[in-house]
């Protein structure tokens, strides 16, 4: 196969976070076309997970094939494929089919591949696709933008909504009323000072605050407002929620969306290794095996308006990933 071709078919599918099919349909017929035995795992009404073998996987390669937004398509410039999901991931997505069908051709057939959607949005696809991990697999192979690094160890994730209540009143008699902004603003302000977990490996705990919104009018004192704000967490995260409600719960009431556990990873030795600051599907794959994270392109391409890859680096990747199945193989 052409990994360059095959990456730029698929990057040319808008597969946008909920809308994956097509790209799926895609992908699931490609690989039966290389041969591959494919499994389309339902996610839900419309989308499905691609998983894809050759015999009784021991190590897999998995990777997510949906994309954030904007889409647009490929386009090669120079030594660069650029297009939404060249990096993150369907780049990485055609290098592991491209590793598997080079081992494949060595006599290898414990190697799979495990194509996922939803990674962007709350990783439903790989909730899912625990539950259909093959009994013989102990290693998974996640594919994410690690500019051909395999990594130590990744962070977590908490969302917590913060949600201020107030008492509505005309503006020209702010007395009367108790705004839900000012205690907002007041508790934002406060998780400024407020001291978070750190770790050896991972740094310090870091936050953004990616959404405000509250309320009613510019002539009414706010009753209500609220703030989503996203943790990258290094450890337990009960102990960033508890050093959060300890400054913050006076003044708002704080509800958990999200938690996802950082993650401590295998490596094979000669390669470059490094500690990552974003999560990924590995904590909802855990049935697959002991994980390992490597992947071409960088994070800071991923999710821009110019995403590209590396084609070097992308055919880079191919020789790195099956080097590392080899030694996981060997082992």
């Amino acid at each position: 196969m052409d990994p360059v071709a095959f990456a730029r078919e698929l990057v040319d599918i808008d597969s946008t976070t909920g809308r994956e099919a097509e790209a799926g349909r895609w992908l699931a017929t490609a690989l039966r076309g290389l041969g591959f035995s494919v499994n389309e795992q339902r996610v839900d009404d419309m989308r499905f997970n691609v998983l894809a073998s050759i015999g009784d996987p021991v190590v897999v390669f998995s990777t997510h094939f949906d994309c954030v937004p904007p889409f647009f398509p490929s386009r090669v410039e120079g030594d660069r494929l650029f297009g939404r999901g060249s990096c993150d991931a369907k780049g990485i997505l055609a290098a592991q089919v491209a590793a598997v069908a080079r081992l494949r051709s060595e006599g290898e057939h414990r190697v799979g591949l495990v194509f996922v959607v939803g990674e962007e949005r709350g990783s439903d696809g790989a909730r899912a696709a625990n539950g259909a991990a093959a009994a013989t697999c102990r290693y998974l192979v996640d594919g994410e933008p690690t500019d051909n690094r395999l990594g130590r160890a990744t962070r977590g994730v908490l969302r917590l909504l913060l949600r201020a209540r107030g008492r509505a009143s005309h503006s020209s008699y702010p007395e009367l009323g108790d705004s839900a902004i000012d205690k907002l603003v007041d508790a934002l302000v406060a998780l400024r000072s407020t001291p978070l977990p750190s770790d050896p490996a991972l740094g310090s705990t870091n936050y953004t605050i990616g959404l405000i919104s509250g309320g009613v009018a510019p002539n009414v004192v706010s009753p209500t407002a609220e703030a989503e704000v996203m943790f990258r967490t290094v450890g337990d995260a009960a102990d960033v929620r508890a050093a959060v409600e300890r400054s913050l719960a006076a003044r708002v009431d704080i509800e958990e969306i999200l938690a996802v556990p950082p993650v401590r990873l295998t490596t094979v030795p000669g390669f470059e290794t490094a500690a990552f600051p974003y999560t990924t599907d590995i904590p909802f794959l855990s049935a697959w095996g002991e994980p390992l994270l490597f992947g071409p392109g960088s994070v800071h391409l991923a999710h821009t308006a110019e995403e590209f890859i590396s084609i070097a680096e992308l055919n880079a990747a191919i020789d790195h990933y099956a080097a590392i199945a080899r030694a996981l193989l060997r082992g």
